[in-house]
C-alpha cells in the first residue's frame, strides 16, 4: 500500500470515529429525553418523530441509532436506571456495608421521590403497571430493576443482622412505593414514616 492510500484509508478511519462518537453522544442525549418523556406519557407514548422534534432531527435519524421502537423502550429503561444508580445508589456507597448504607440509601431515595429527577415522577413507577401483564423484553427490563433495587435493599440488612432479610426488603420497598404516591399527593409528613419504618426493620 502506498503512502498516499495509507494516509487515506487513515483518514477514512478518523471519519468513522468521528462519526460513531456523534452518534454516541446523539444516542445518550436521545435516551436521557426518552427518560423524561416515558416519566410522563409511559414508554408506550415514546415515538421516533417526537425524539426527532426535539432536536432537530429526522424521525429517519432517530430510527437508525434503535433500530425498533422496542429498542428504544429497552434503551430507555436502562437509561433510566443508570441515571437512578447515579443519584441513589451511588451516594450511599461511601457509608459501610448494613445500617448505615441502607439509612443512606433511603435518605438518597427520599430526595429522588421528594425532589423528582424525571418530570412525571418515579420511571418505574409511571411505566411497571402498563408492562406488569405485557411479557417480553421491555417487561423484562422493567423488573430487572425492581428486583436488583430490592435485592440491594436485603443485601444491607442481610449486612446489618436483620433477620428475613429479604422479607424485610420487600417490605421496604412497598412502603417506598406507597410513599412515593403519597409525596406525589403533597403527603409530607410520609418522609418520616420512611424513617420509621426503616429504624423498624432494622431493630426487630
Amino acid at each position: 500500500m502506498s503512502d498516499e492510500d495509507t494516509g487515506l484509508q487513515r483518514a477514512a478511519e478518523r471519519t468513522a470515529d468521528r462519526r460513531l462518537l456523534r452518534g454516541a453522544r446523539s444516542r445518550r442525549a436521545l435516551l436521557r429525553r426518552a427518560v423524561d418523556l416515558a416519566s410522563l406519557d409511559g414508554l408506550d407514548g415514546l415515538s421516533f418523530g417526537a425524539l426527532a422534534a426535539g432536536f432537530g432531527m429526522s424521525k429517519s435519524g432517530v430510527q437508525t441509532l434503535f433500530g425498533t421502537k422496542e429498542n428504544l423502550q429497552i434503551a430507555t429503561v436502562e437509561c433510566a436506571g443508570g441515571v437512578f444508580d447515579e443519584a441513589v445508589v451511588r451516594p450511599a456507597d461511601t457509608a459501610p456495608h448494613g445500617a448505615a448504607r441502607l439509612r443512606a440509601l433511603v435518605e438518597a431515595w427520599i430526595v429522588y421521590a421528594s425532589d423528582p429527577l424525571f418530570p412525571g415522577g418515579c420511571f418505574w413507577a409511571a411505566n411497571q403497571a402498563a408492562f406488569d401483564s405485557r411479557p417480553g423484553p421491555v417487561h423484562d427490563a422493567l423488573f430487572a430493576g425492581r428486583r436488583g433495587w430490592r435485592t440491594l435493599l436485603a443485601d444491607e440488612l442481610r449486612h446489618a443482622g436483620a433477620a428475613d432479610a429479604e422479607l424485610k426488603a420487600f417490605q421496604l420497598d412497598a412502603v417506598l412505593i406507597a410513599a412515593n404516591t403519597a409525596l406525589r399527593c403533597g403527603e409530607g409528613e410520609a418522609v418520616q414514616q420512611v424513617r420509621r419504618v426503616t429504624e423498624n426493620l432494622l431493630q426487630d
